[in-house]
Formats: structure tokens, sequence, C-alpha cells
């Protein structure tokens, strides 16, 4: 998994990356991820639309949540958090096109379910983006903190 586009392993039961290639998928089940979520769209790239049946067929619970990159909404980041929160000691892989959205959904959930400080639970995003760079993303993460914490 490690090859996957700005793959990072967040913790033992916890990873992100990119959009894994077709060839790459079979290494989700082979490290052991239980549930795979992907935040990416039709329109991204790579996208494979039968990515949730060859990942069914491994035995990985597949959830599509297509977020758009221009207009994330709060209810995409409730239906993240409950679908995290549901399989919370599994293995489970996040994925995008880039590991935009997922790594700033992930610091979301980290900072308002599960109450971690914001500047810890940034430091995974700083590895691979700054969402400061991306103003939509940047309000998007400041409307979250404010509604939701």
């Amino acid at each position: 998994m490690k090859n996957i586009f700005n793959y990072l392993e967040i913790s033992p039961i916890l990873s992100c990356s990119g959009m894994p290639t077709r060839e790459q998928l079979p290494n989700i089940a082979d490290d052991g991820v239980k549930v795979v979520i992907n935040l990416a769209t039709p329109k991204s790239e790579g996208w494979m639309p039968d990515e949730k049946e060859i990942l069914e067929d491994r035995n990985i619970i597949y959830y599509g949540l297509p977020i758009e990159w221009e207009e994330p909404t709060l209810s995409d980041l409730n239906t993240f958090m409950d679908i995290m929160e549901r399989h919370r000691n599994r293995r489970i892989h996040v994925h995008c096109q880039a590991n935009y959205r997922a790594t700033a959904f992930i610091m979301l959930y980290r900072v308002i379910h599960l109450g971690w400080a914001e500047g810890n639970a940034l430091r995974d995003v700083l590895k691979i983006w700054n969402p400061v760079e991306y103003p939509v993303w940047q309000q998007f993460i400041e409307k979250s903190f404010l509604t939701q914490s």
C-alpha cells in the first residue's frame, strides 16, 4: 500500500491515500484493511466504477462518499464521521484523488469527534497539503469547527 499515491499511515488501524490504481487494490486487502471509504467523485482522475465490487470480492466493506472538491458539506462530514465511528475498531483506509479530502476529513473527525487538539490533527494533513492554499477548504474546515464542536 505504501506505493499508492500520497499514502499516509496515520495509526496501525487508519491510513489514507490518493487514488489507488486497479493493480494496487489487492494490496489494500493484503494489508489487512477491512473498510475502505472513497471520497473521490466519478469526475476524479483514476476513478474506477467497479472499485466497490473489486474490494467487496476481497471481503472489504466499501463506502463511496463522493465529496465535491469545490463544495464539501457538513452533511458529507457527518456521514463520514458516522462511518468512521461505526467501524472505529477495524482497519480503515480512506482515499480520494490526491489525499487532500481524505486527510481533511480525518483531521475533522479526530478534532470534532475524538477531541484531538487541532494542531496535533493538522500535522498529518500538512504532510500532504496545506488547506490555507485552498480557500474553499480552509473555510470549510473553519466552519466545521464552529458548527460541530
